[in-house]
């Protein structure tokens, strides 16, 4: 499989090809259409598996390629279910010494999957707006 361009730069799954027309997939909605092959042009450097994952909407996306293990997927789970929590409360709640849940936290803000904030008195995380739809899509 590989990715095509239309004129106005969409980009497009190839599915099948003939001497005029192509069957293309929108990676986005799935939903499949005859192209004139000459308003097609090859979309160099879009990987066509990169560009099927465009099924799956960003804030959803975004959750499943930061949260690698099922224990960083938990914890953001938790986080879900309980609202914010304090660090005190993550370390002494769950099996994680303090550079697991450092690196935990620090891979989830980079991603604007959480931001740091207060929790009776304390340093605390809690899920933002993106990672609330991401995680919401997974759990509900």
């Amino acid at each position: 499989m590989r990715t095509v361009r239309d004129a106005d730069g969409r980009t497009y799954l190839l599915v099948k090809e003939s001497s005029e027309s192509s069957l293309v997939r929108d990676p986005e909605t799935g939903a499949e259409t005859h192209l004139p092959n000459d308003e097609l042009e090859r979309a160099g450097g879009v990987d066509p598996l990169e560009a099927a994952a465009r099924a799956v909407p960003e804030h959803t996306r975004r959750v499943l390629t930061v949260a690698r293990s099922e224990r960083a997927l938990g914890l953001l789970c938790e986080l879900h279910e309980r609202g914010a929590l304090p660090v005190r409360t993550v370390l002494a709640e769950y099996d994680l010494c303090e550079s697991d849940v450092h690196g935990l936290f620090t891979e989830f803000r980079a991603a604007g999957l959480v931001a740091e904030t207060e929790v009776y008195g304390e340093r605390g995380y809690e899920l933002t707006e993106e990672g609330k739809q991401g995680v919401a899509a997974l759990c509900d």
